[in-house]
């Protein structure tokens, strides 16, 4: 199996949800994602727009669409996707983990 393939087969095992609403709603949107999954991590939060990694084995697609529908029947969604994860995310996070590794030691 070539590399690339193995180390996304190894981290890439989520999707990114992206979502933009008012600020003062980004506690609810995050509960909300919270709710779907107990392994959902927030990754980015800025002036009402999110990003949150949603394992696969557990997040199916519908679910998401429906989080995002409840949040729209509560107050405006100004912008949102999902996608499954990029290379890019991949080496961040590969990253993130020989960083954190490098501190430990």
């Amino acid at each position: 199996m070539p590399k690339m393939l193995q180390l996304k087969t190894r981290y890439g095992g989520t999707r990114v949800l992206t979502i933009t609403t008012a600020a003062e709603h980004e506690e609810v949107v995050a509960r909300l994602i919270a709710g779907l999954s107990p392994s959902a991590v927030k990754i980015y939060g800025m002036s009402g727009t999110q990003k949150f990694e949603l394992p696969k084995r557990e997040v199916r697609l519908d679910v998401v669409f429906g989080a995002v529908e409840a949040a729209r029947a509560m107050f405006p969604v100004h912008g949102w996707g999902v996608a499954d994860t990029t290379l890019e995310d991949v080496f961040i996070r590969v990253a993130k983990d020989a960083r954190a590794f490098d501190v430990l030691s």
